[in-house]
């Protein structure tokens, strides 16, 4: 018998959702072996790297079914607001990149909570306190809308005669002056001036998310909007250049960006793309469409009109970026021609209007296999939840935004009110009616870590909170430990259709494993998010070791 390259001892495995005593050797990029520790120490040779677990749990490696990987990386190399804990924090942290970055043209970053200003909206007199001799321009960490200084307004000629465009909002002052938060498809009225990555950047940009990936044990990606958007250069071809230069070592699937300024006339530029991609070998073959905002800033699209601070009704419904009747033709077209279909979808209108579309090309296409997600799936209506499994459609979620914290209390609940806003995040409804779950992040918005999303799919709690955060958030949500770990393993690499060789651990497939410092199946589960990935590897190649520097 020709020795196993790899052997993992010592600890437990994760099979069929579940953890059991086992270990596994690998070889050739393929694990050959799932058995006891004495059996497949007996595959070991002299030259085979015995890895020892040491009570700890072998996992199929992660995989995030929407995240923006690349464009984290670029903002990882300007102003990183992630993780400030107050608005002094956010601005102090502005004025020291401003003053150790004197020869940058334009002020960029983005990171900043809504919830650390009031309202959700911080104003041009803040960032120019910070920021006053250049124009500034900072997205908010859900990508839906940015904060500008009066410098960079005035070189974007706004001012109180500038109307809204039709898929964003200018917050306005007393005065009807822009105060300084564009929302949405605002904000590109000032980025479009402001210096974009070169390509170089965008690389180093890929690369380093590569890295960050790999050490919370994620193997494979599917980035939700590949394209030019937003004032940004085009980043298929940084993917396509990593791909073939072989850099880019995680299995990646790019969801190419539906232009919603344009119609079905992009449907062959988006064959085109996809041809081009697969000529190196990058798999561009999902569609990203984005079909409503996000809650906080009343662009969500709801079936009912949001409420106002003393919960009546506004009247407003949020945005539909694409008209539903158009959806449909637009979806059923991508269907028939071999694309899946990845829909950014929070409101209950916006979730069942890319069911609808989803509905509408099963009926004229028949099943293709497109295996077509909606991501983010904040409010869900009842009657939507068993549309999943009936059309085949996944549901890929971001368990990290279900719990309680200042942007669910403050901007989200009280605009939503009590019955609507207990329909969030239902994961568990989804679940018990048989719905196909994936797991992602959305990275930038929130941490790559999957076990920090299994953490809060599981107790619906962030780790660590206290006081009023630490009450769940409509807990009877919660799934359990395998069902969210699956979510992230073979739940992901099946909407990615990589299923046929990952996701799993079982005999034959590559192995693409994660190392884990604890078995999470056993310790309490409040205690979750306090596991860590010690090692990750990609078809039996180690891509990362903790402590290894």
């Amino acid at each position: 018998m020709v020795a196993a390259d790899t052997v993992f001892v010592g600890g437990r495995v994760m099979v069929d959702g579940a953890s059991q005593r086992g270990a596994v050797a690998v070889r050739d990029g393929r694990i050959v072996l799932i058995g006891n520790d004495d059996d497949v120490r007996a595959a070991a040779g002299a030259a085979t790297d015995v890895v020892d677990v040491t009570g700890g749990l072998v996992t199929p490696g992660f995989q995030d079914a929407h995240a923006h990987p690349l464009a984290a990386g670029v903002d990882l190399l300007r102003c990183d607001l992630n993780d400030s804990a107050s608005a002094q924090e956010t601005l102090a942290r502005i004025a020291n990149y401003a003053a150790t970055h004197p020869d940058v043209p334009w002020i960029l970053g983005s990171g900043w909570s809504m919830s650390d200003f009031a309202h959700g909206t911080p104003t041009r007199e803040a960032l120019d306190a910070v920021v006053r001799d250049r124009p500034a321009i900072l997205s908010n960490a859900d990508g839906h809308g940015a904060w500008a200084n009066t410098r960079a307004l005035e070189l974007a000629g706004l001012d109180t005669s500038t109307p809204d465009p039709p898929d964003g909002r200018i917050e306005r002052d007393a005065s009807g002056a822009p105060q300084g938060t564009l929302h949405e498809g605002a904000a590109a009225l000032v980025e479009r001036l402001a210096p974009v990555p070169t390509p170089d950047e965008q690389l180093t940009g890929l690369l380093k998310a590569q890295e960050v990936m790999f050490s919370h044990g994620i193997t494979a990606w599917q980035d939700a909007a590949v394209g030019a958007l937003f004032g940004q250069p085009d980043s298929l071809p940084v993917y396509m250049r990593a791909q073939e230069s072989g850099e880019l070592i995680a299995r990646v699937v790019g969801a190419l960006w539906w232009d919603r300024a344009r119609g079905a006339e992009q449907l062959s530029d988006l064959v085109e793309r996809r041809a081009a991609a697969r000529e190196v070998g990058f798999r561009a073959t999902s569609v990203k469409i984005m079909q409503d905002g996000v809650v906080e800033n009343f662009t969500a699209g709801l079936l009912d009109s949001y409420l106002d601070g003393c919960g009546c009704p506004t009247g407003n419904q949020g945005l539909s970026f694409v008209d539903p009747a158009a959806l449909r033709d637009y979806v059923t077209a991508l269907d028939a021609a071999g694309f899946q279909v990845h829909f950014h979808a929070l409101g209950d209108r916006a979730v069942r209007e890319s069911l609808d579309a989803i509905e509408a090309a099963l009926d004229s296409n028949g099943p293709t296999g497109g295996r077509h997600h909606v991501a983010h799936l904040q409010v869900v209506a009842p009657a939507d939840v068993p549309r999943f499994k009936a059309l085949g459609a996944s549901g890929t979620i971001q368990p990290l935004w279900a719990a309680h914290e200042p942007q669910m209390d403050e901007l989200t609940i009280p605009f939503l009110g009590e019955d609507r806003a207990a329909l969030q995040y239902p994961f568990g409804d989804l679940a018990a009616a048989g719905a196909h779950l994936a797991g992602g992040s959305d990275w930038p918005v929130s941490s790559p870590n999957p076990l920090l999303g299994v953490h809060v799919a599981v107790n619906r709690v962030l780790p660590r909170a206290t006081g009023a955060e630490a009450e769940p958030l409509y807990p009877r949500n919660r799934i359990d430990v395998g069902t969210a770990l699956r979510a992230y393993t073979e739940g992901s690499a099946y909407v990615n259709h990589l299923d046929d060789a990952t996701g799993r651990l079982e005999v034959g497939l590559l192995a693409d494993l994660a190392v884990l410092d604890r078995d999470p199946f056993a310790g309490p589960a409040d205690e979750i998010g306090e596991t860590r990935v010690v090692a990750t590897y990609v078809e039996g190649r180690s891509v990362f070791r903790a402590g290894s520097g």
